[in-house]
């Protein structure tokens, strides 16, 4: 340091610095900006430190436990679909087969998420976390609870054709088939509303089964080995002896068509056997009282007319009745005027073959026949306008001998049952089908990433580990 001059050495602000005064200088200069930095520095190494055991964590206990758990599982099996519970009630089985534990009972329209396929059982999860197999018949996809709902509200505009009432517990499907999923089940003596028929091909069940593989004795398989044994005895490796040439094909006879005389056509009176017949169910579209619409076999339903009306059935089939109005001295004793189609045989593309209309006579205390038609080609749907005097009218849609189909309108008053207007069938509106998928839609998960991965993956990019 150069020396203070002499003009300099008297004044009192200015004394001389030493080298040991600048350390404590420059810190005071620079104290701020090293806390600022000390403070960064701690947070960084505290979060490095909180993600490095977190990371720890995890691979322990995942190396520690070689069955991961349920929340484990949860995050580990990311869905590969959407399904939804078509049954009641179905059972969650911890494994396949019958008799593996039940995990959970699941209620109709519970969402799952689908995990795995295997065949025609699949591996859900809850929205409790529960994993668990099940038949894929009992479950619905998005598409099929959508045309589900589809159906509900076109069946809530259709006439209803009359109540059945179930004989057992019934199951409701998504289409007139056996094979078709169930997604509702109605109850032994369940009440439902018939809106629509048809028939459609009872599909096999199970396909036949192969023939059973033969099964060799002790001495048949002793003698096949000792043949063997000689076979591989008298071989020589790298000397087989190629199989003999076919013979040549036979030359075709100069008279092959007189040889293939008589045929059938050639033959008087002779025809081919015709074809068997293909088994048909009867299906009937039907609405529940809580307004869900389904398939069901109809031959598991009895039409719900009163017993007074149905002994005259004649072993004739009801297929829908409808009230026509009541009569009777007072309201407590008056009882009602019906209107019933029935069919003779089932399984066929008609509704009815036959109309009746009931009255009740007061006179007798007993219902009498007030107007019959038979051997008619009937559809749904039927029409009943109940009334009293000239104001109570029916309508039934019938097929003529003329090939066209017409909706007659009767009126009906007392036991005198007319016919007042004969118009051609208006178009009926087509019933919506549920489609089937073979698999269920895939859905994309957003997949949520913690702190700790976000830290994990700064440390990664930093650090390189």
């Amino acid at each position: 340091m150069p020396p203070v001059s002499n003009g300099s050495q008297g004044s009192a602000d200015l004394r001389r610095l030493s080298v040991d005064h600048l350390p404590p200088m420059r810190n005071a200069a620079r104290a701020g900006r090293r806390a600022g930095h000390r403070l960064i520095v701690l947070v960084v190494a505290s979060l490095l430190l909180i993600s490095c055991r977190t990371s720890s964590s995890s691979g322990s206990s995942s190396g520690s436990s070689k069955t991961p758990s349920k929340s484990q599982s949860k995050s580990q099996s990311p869905a590969v679909g959407i399904a939804y519970t078509g049954p009641t009630a179905v059972n969650l089985r911890e494994d396949l087969g019958p008799r593996a534990t039940v995990v959970a009972t699941l209620e109709h329209g519970e969402r799952l998420e689908v995990l795995e396929n295997r065949r025609r059982f699949v591996r859900v999860r809850t929205s409790k976390g529960l994993e668990g197999w099940t038949d894929a018949n009992y479950l619905l996809s998005q598409q099929q609870v959508a045309d589900l709902d589809r159906l509900s509200e076109f069946a809530a505009k259709l006439p209803s054709q009359g109540k059945g009432t179930t004989f057992d517990s019934l199951n409701v499907h998504t289409a007139p088939s056996r094979q078709a999923p169930s997604f509702t089940q109605i109850p032994e003596g369940g009440v439902v509303e018939v809106l629509v028929h048809r028939v459609s091909p009872r599909n096999a069940v199970m396909p036949p089964s192969s023939a059973a593989p033969v099964k060799k004795g002790k001495a048949s398989a002793k003698n096949a080995s000792k043949t063997d044994k000689s076979v591989d005895k008298s071989a020589k490796p790298g000397k087989e002896t190629p199989p003999p040439p076919p013979p040549p094909a036979p030359a075709v006879p100069a008279n092959l068509i007189d040889l293939s005389r008589p045929r059938a056509a050639d033959l008087s009176g002779e025809a081919p056997p015709p074809p068997p017949p293909v088994p048909t169910d009867d299906w009937y579209l039907v609405r529940t009282r809580d307004g869900k619409a389904g398939w069901i076999l109809a031959r598991q339903i009895s039409m719900s007319i009163p017993d007074e009306v149905a002994q005259y059935a004649e072993r004739h089939i009801i297929t829908g009745y409808a009230s026509l109005g009541k009569v009777g001295s007072s309201p407590e004793n008056a009882k009602d005027n019906w209107l019933w189609t029935t069919t003779s045989a089932g399984s066929q593309a008609l509704d009815f073959d036959s109309f009746r209309v009931f009255v009740w006579s007061i006179k007798r205390s007993r219902y009498e026949t007030a107007y019959i038609e038979r051997n008619v080609k009937g559809h749904y749907p039927i029409e009943a306008r109940p009334g009293s005097g000239e104001d109570a009218s029916f309508s039934v849609i019938v097929e003529e001998k003329d090939g066209q189909t017409y909706k007659k309108t009767y009126a009906f008053s007392g036991y005198r049952v007319k016919l007042v207007s004969k118009e051609p069938r208006p178009q009926l509106p087509v019933v919506p089908d549920v489609r089937t998928t073979g698999s269920f839609e895939e859905v994309q998960v957003m997949q949520k990433v913690s702190w700790a991965d976000k830290l994990r993956d700064m440390r990664r990019r930093w650090f390189g580990r």
